[in-house]
């Protein structure tokens, strides 16, 4: 399911990617996540939580431990592509989001997850 993997940190800059979902996996350390663009919430992130960002949903760090360290990981190998919030990009990108498609497995839990279920609960 995710073939590419990208370790580092997260932005600390509202960023969102229009190409593919996101998967988050928190390896060390704690952070404070601003998930959702603008009007979006706080998240306090530790060491062994994951994250699963649908495309398009805009996140950034707020602060974080000094060992905080994460790593992406993105459905089918995909490359992700960086996207601001500029107004010029957006109505490519919402294209793009649409565009996306739904993930076959949990990427904790494979075939068997409960992430399928619920996001299509959601009307993913």
């Amino acid at each position: 399911m995710c073939g590419f993997f990208k370790k580092g940190d997260v932005f600390g800059y509202h960023h969102y990617h229009s190409n593919c979902h996101e998967v988050l996996g928190i390896m060390y350390g704690s952070a404070t996540l601003h998930i959702g663009g603008d009007s979006g919430q706080e998240v306090k992130v530790h060491a062994g939580d994951v994250i699963v960002l649908p495309a398009g949903t805009g996140h950034k760090r707020l602060n974080a431990s000094a060992d905080f360290q994460v790593v992406g990981a993105y459905p089918g190998g995909m490359s992700y592509d960086l996207k601001t919030g500029r107004p010029d990009e957006r109505p490519h990108a919402l294209c793009d989001i649409q565009k996306v498609p739904f993930p076959d497995l949990d990427p904790v839990y494979g075939t068997h997850g409960p992430l399928v279920d619920e996001w299509k609960m959601d009307g993913g």
